[in-house]
């Protein structure tokens, strides 16, 4: 059975959103256990020789929270993607209004958490990335 082109974007951002999550995920704990399991979000970096550490970090839980997010938003998208991709080739996949209702209230709250977390990384993020440029360990210009 030949899929709408809606459903098949649908599918396809359902995919994206997964690969997305999956990627913040995983790229946050990575970082955290660099640092030894501190929080570089929100911190201040020291050099040390040849080191890069933390001077302060911040509760290792804002990490767990973005990477929770991201991680719950990508498993999420997965089930939705799976549902659909065999409820399409199995049979005829047409949704009930309650079915609509429950999805599209469970997409608003993560899109919600989503936005929190987006909002923790890129200011966190600012502001380590301000504390090693004041270390002034490489001369760098911005450009413009």
């Amino acid at each position: 059975m030949a899929l709408p082109w809606l459903h098949r974007a649908e599918l396809v951002l359902l995919a994206a959103a997964f690969l997305a999550g999956a990627v913040v995920a995983a790229a946050v704990f990575r970082t955290q256990s660099s640092f030894s399991g501190q929080c570089p979000v929100y911190g201040a970096a020291l050099w040390n020789g040849s080191v890069l550490s933390l001077a302060s970090s911040s509760a290792p839980s804002l990490c767990y929270f973005v990477a929770g997010v991201s991680g719950l938003l990508a498993l999420y998208c997965l089930l939705l993607f799976l549902y659909w991709t065999y409820s399409s080739c199995l049979e005829d996949s047409h949704r009930s209004p309650l079915g609509l209702r429950v999805s599209l209230g469970l997409s608003a709250a993560a899109v919600f958490l989503l936005l929190v977390a987006s909002c923790v990384l890129r200011f966190g993020t600012t502001s380590l990335c301000a504390s090693i440029m004041r270390l002034k360990i490489v001369d760098w210009l911005p450009p413009g």
